[in-house]
């Protein structure tokens, strides 16, 4: 046994890995351990000791899957995130807990094949590294903190905020308060204010029989399009560790398609692409290293892009609308390489890459851009350099961002009791960039530079570098990202249980569209992946103009249901009665689900009383909270929150264009805004499934979602043969994706910068935080940034964001998220490094939160003077001297021009279109992750007539074509997606025979408009399968299919798409637009300049 190594002492490297290391990958003697690695992946299992570790979950701290191609250099010191070297067999007293830790997120899984299901985190790693030893793991469970009639707020500081239309809200401490001297001892909050007392009268028992006098015997079959059922294990919630996994259902965090019902089958290998490992790898430029507190040094050059006009026989740019060389316009250049990216080099912050490209982050210091993108990746010293450059400085936070699988996961680190080291000043969590002094007997903060005492049990000697000797074994010191077991003063109750509750529309039309039915095909196998254990709880009701709860409880011979007839003045049963554990009421829940159809089959009752079915729920829910689902058919028109038909009005001012039309876009009252800040309040967050073939106002029902943390899904016209399966897939990534409850959410930054404001889906009760009841791995926040101050040329501006949340295995965490960028004073330098993934996405966002207050054709406008102003500002101040007629844009910008004419044309701002398609575009945006916001807005296009002439092409989606009727022909078939729907358009020559290997038929009038793709059985039709299911993995959705046919409407809507053409509304094409005066003035670069 080696001898303890003192603290502080030189630590010796452990010895390199072999060429091709990955240690993601699961050691198999079969000849393709990949393939035996994805076979193996379970998404419905339960953890068990013995399953082979998944993708995703790499061996503990300090593994590394890709050694760093550094240069070789003097005795610099090390760079954040160096090779880690071996643990020594001892550490001071009080050393945080980073043993085994498997990731509390699952990661992207490659472009490979994938099985069904896939496997839940396993207990260990074997074959990794040596692991820190740890103490024995905590509870799963905390002591209560707070009285148990508290309300579930975990707000930064105690005593009121007053919230706009909802009164005052008590909240008790989240974050713990920055007040107080340095190292004082920390305690639960006191004087929590009591819940609200839930006073409602219970509910009468009614027992209710379908017409046959009971239900009918529960179906033993499998479900026609579930995953298979799970194997056997100990349950997770047994004793669970706090480090076990926090996400129950799945470890790779990507859904698992299936089939359609209706008997529809299969489709066969859903996602047949190669595995990325056979792609290349583009390392990212390497750069010397640089002393922290340097002045970065100067940018490579980045030449502007120059687009010269069409020349005439004279030799003089030509005169019309058409100056611009078609062959040289800016278009977007797929690449199908991977790039890998350490997110800082040689001691310097690296720009990310796109956030629409393909690649693999190293964090050795600064976050993952995954998880927080800046617009600018160089921050202005002053605030008129920022205002002169015509761009804004925001941060786009996406904190629970799926990793690639060939990532490390996130480390997790427990201090104990004593909780994590932060800055007794602004509260900032220790970071790879707080600097420490005085023998590391202090350290300074990278944000306030506030000097604070290091805890005694986290003392260690300073190397010569002035680096502690432990920070590359640290992951708070060496890695942008990491996550802390969140003590008892980060609560102020027990962390809540994953309790979710189905409400179901049984209204006359959702009855008879199908959407009742399709609901509950979906909820009952979806039941099978929740999180097993006793804390995973429960309930469903129904409603039409009344609300029907449904007591599941084991002891009654079947479920009983409970009738709310006034709508008016809500009230609920008994919460044990109608929420209970999953393991009591499984087969209760299956027998109801499958009865509910034949119940209501004959309902003629057309009112809905969707408001009142909330409100019912969330009475249930209080004491708790939980995920609320709730699947609506038609416009509410009674109770609590009944709304009105706008639509007919709204119609005729829009293409009247009315200027008071926008106001449509608005909720219609307040009644909904206050119920969903209520829902906010005691943590419950609400989903809302639109299945509709009518106007349901989703500008108005929108608002319980949005302010909640949740989601609308919008299924129009909704099909119940081609949409049950977007329905069933939605619904199971929505309850296993990545996620967390009870969740807040703050952004730090250091001096001379503040933040302005917050914008996404969420509930903000006081300035500086965000509560979101639930968050996940799709959500993103903007953050909008000011100066506040002048910041120092060549220093660097920190930020850090800080997610305190309780996992669905019942754990508080905080999730920290530390980005670190270099300050400049050069215009030229901002330009540079500008992001125009992030600041495009900027633009959308702003775009949709001003479009139900502002006119439509203002807010075109205002979008276009955003992206003049900013080429301006280049032209004018960065651009060199140039030949006269030419088009100057920067080279990191150059596509801004076409996004913002795609922007202008998109469903959010065009002058047509149907209200509600409007409204769910706004709510869709407000917080969708920057690698879908372009895909939204400049969507995808591929030829799919002619996949037979790709056989030699590594990637399985072909060539994309730009979004121009000149790539059209009437004999071609072509595939156009936006993240969210997929648009076949077919040609009114097709030949037969193709059209034959793709749908089954002869002629192009044959194919059924309500279209189902299908696997024929012939090469075609499997590549076009192959292209579907690899662009569903790559959007982590399951697209909406629709098949257009030239000529007709639906063929109108996928030309809408071709963005560069000219629209038929007066949209200008591409060409045009670069041709206006405006961007003439702006751009063109003359000679009396």
């Amino acid at each position: 046994m080696a001898a303890n190594v003192p603290p502080g002492a030189p630590r010796q490297q452990p010895p390199p890995p072999p060429p091709g290391y990955n240690p993601n990958l699961q050691r198999s003697s079969s000849p393709d351990p990949l393939a035996t690695n994805m076979q193996n992946m379970n998404l419905n299992a339960r953890p068990t000791g013995g399953m082979p570790r998944p993708f995703g979950q790499s061996p503990p701290f300090p593994a590394s899957p890709i050694p760093s191609p550094r240069p070789a250099t003097g005795p610099a010191p090390p760079p954040p995130g160096a090779p880690m070297p071996r643990p020594p067999a001892g550490f001071p007293q009080g050393r945080p807990n980073m043993g085994p830790q498997p990731s509390p997120f699952p990661s992207r899984p490659p472009p490979g094949s994938l099985p069904s299901s896939m496997g839940a985190p396993p207990s260990g790693f074997p074959g990794g590294p040596p692991s820190v030893t740890q103490p024995p793991p905590r509870p799963g469970t905390f002591p209560p903190s707070a009285p148990t009639n508290a309300p579930p707020s975990t707000g930064p500081f105690s005593g009121p905020s007053p919230v706009s239309g909802g009164g005052t809200f008590s909240s008790a401490p989240r974050f713990p308060p920055p007040s107080g001297p340095a190292g004082a001892a920390r305690g639960p909050p006191q004087n929590v204010p009591p819940f609200a007392s839930n006073q409602g009268v219970s509910a009468p028992s009614f027992p209710h029989q379908p017409a046959s006098g009971s239900f009918p015997a529960p179906s033993h079959g499998a479900p026609p399009f579930s995953a298979p059922p799970p194997q056997g294990g100990p349950s997770p919630f047994g004793a669970p560790s706090q480090n076990a996994p926090p996400f129950s259902a799945q470890s790779q965090g990507v859904p698992t398609f299936s089939a359609p019902p209706q008997g529809v089958p299969p489709p066969q290998g859903p996602f047949g692409a190669q595995p990325w490992a056979s792609r290349p790898v583009a390392p990212g430029a390497m750069q010397p290293p640089r002393m922290y507190g340097m002045p970065p040094p100067p940018m490579p050059h980045q030449p502007p892009t120059t687009i010269s006009h069409a020349i005439g026989q004279g030799g003089s740019p030509m005169a019309g609308p058409s100056k611009i060389d078609r062959s040289q316009i800016p278009r977007p250049i797929p690449s199908s390489l991977v790039t890998l990216h350490d997110t800082r080099q040689g001691n310097q912050a690296n720009p990310p890459p796109p956030a629409t490209s393909d690649y693999i982050v190293r964090d050795t210091g600064n976050c993952s851009p995954r998880y927080m993108r800046c617009t600018i990746n160089q921050i202005p010293c002053t605030v008129d350099l920022l205002t002169t450059s015509g761009m804004q400085l925001v941060l786009l936070v996406q904190p629970l961002a799926l990793p690639h699988p060939s990532e490390d996961p996130v480390q997790v680190v427990d201090f104990g009791e004593s909780g994590p080291v932060r800055c007794s000043r602004c509260k900032t969590y220790i970071n790879p960039f707080m600097k420490f002094i005085d023998q590391g007997r202090r350290f300074i903060c990278n944000l306030c530079g506030f000097t604070d005492e290091t805890p005694r049990d986290y003392h260690c000697n300073l190397g010569p570098d002035g680096r502690r000797r432990d920070a590359d074994e640290r992951p708070e010191l060496c890695r942008g990202t990491v996550e802390f077991v969140a003590t008892r003063e980060y609560m102020v109750r027990d962390p809540m249980p994953a309790v979710y509750f189905f409400v179901i529309d049984v209204s006359m039309n959702a009855v008879q569209t199908g959407g009742t039915a399709a609901a509950c095909s979906a909820i009952s196998q979806v039941i099978n992946d929740l999180p097993e254990g006793p804390q995973t709880r429960v309930g469903i009701a129904t409603f039409d103009s009344t609300i029907h709860f449904y007591n599941l409880k084991r002891a009654l011979q079947q479920p009983l249901m409970l009738i709310v007839p006034d709508v008016q003045d809500v009230y609920t049963p008994l919460e044990s009665d109608v929420i209970v554990q999953l393991s009591e009421c499984r087969q209760h829940l299956e027998l109801l689900l499958e009865s509910i159809p034949s119940m209501f089959q004959n309902n003629r009752t057309a009112e809905s009383a969707f408001g009142a079915a909330v409100k019912a729920a969330f009475l249930a829910m209080k004491s708790t909270g939980g995920k609320l689902m709730v699947f609506q058919s038609v416009l509410p028109s009674l109770g609590i929150g009944s709304l009105s038909a706008r639509e007919a009005e709204g119609r005729s001012n829009i293409s009247a264009g009315d200027k008071e039309a926008h106001k449509l876009l608005q909720p219609a009252d307040k009644t909904l805004k206050t119920m969903a800040i209520e829902l906010a309040e005691y943590q419950v967050c609400v989903d809302v499934f639109l299945t509709t073939q009518t106007y349901t106002d989703i500008a108005s029902i929108s608002v319980i979602p949005r302010t909640t943390g949740g989601q609308v899904y919008y299924y129009y016209p909704f099909s119940a043969l081609s949409d049950s399966a977007k329905l069933y897939n939605d619904l199971r990534w929505n309850v296993t994706r990545p996620q967390g409850f009870e969740a807040v959410m703050r952004v730090r930054c250091s001096q001379g910068i503040q933040v302005q404001d917050y914008h996404g889906s969420f509930c903000k009760r006081i300035p500086t935080d965000v509560d979101l009841p639930g968050i996940d791995c799709d959500k993103s926040i903007m953050v909008t940034l000011k100066h506040d101050d002048k910041l120092q040329d060549g220093s660097e501006c920190a930020f850090q964001c800080a997610l305190l949340y309780t996992t669905v295995y019942g754990q508080r965490r905080i999730r920290i998220m530390t980005l670190s960028l270099p300050c400049t004073s050069n215009l030229s330098n901002l330009f540079r490094a500008a992001d125009l993934d992030t600041q495009f996405a900027c633009f959308v966002k702003q775009a949709a939160d001003q479009i139900p207050t502002t006119p439509i054709a203002q807010v075109r406008e205002q979008v276009t003077t955003l992206c003049t102003n900013v080429l301006l500002a280049y032209r004018k101040f960065c651009a060199t001297v140039s030949s006269s007629g030419q088009l100057i844009l920067p080279e990191a910008l150059k596509l801004l021009p076409l996004y913002i004419l795609a922007l202008t044309k998109s469903t959010g701002l065009r002058g047509d279109g149907r209200i509600d398609d409007r409204s769910f575009w706004i709510n869709y945006v407000s917080a969708l992750p920057t690698p879908l916001v372009i895909p939204l807005v400049y969507p995808r296009m591929v030829a799919i007539h002619n996949l037979d002439s790709h056989d030699g092409e590594e990637s399985v989606i072909p060539s994309l074509l730009p979004l121009t009727s000149e790539n059209i022909t009437d004999d071609g078939i072509y595939l156009l997606e936006n993240g969210e729907d997929a648009y076949i358009y077919v040609g009114n020559s097709v030949d037969s025979n193709i059209l034959m290997q793709l749908f089954g038929v002869p002629s192009v009038d044959e194919i059924s408009s309500q279209f189902v793709l299908q696997q024929l059985d012939n090469p075609l039709s499997k590549k076009l399968n192959d292209v579907v299911n690899e662009i569903r993995r790559q959007r982590c959705s399951y697209l909406r299919l629709r098949l257009c046919k030239k000529g007709d409407q639906s063929g109108m809507t996928f030309l809408s798409y071709l963005v560069e053409d000219k629209n038929p509304t007066g949209g200008l094409s591409y060409v045009e637009f670069l041709s206006t005066n405006r961007l003439q003035e702006t751009l063109v670069y003359a000679d009396s300049k």
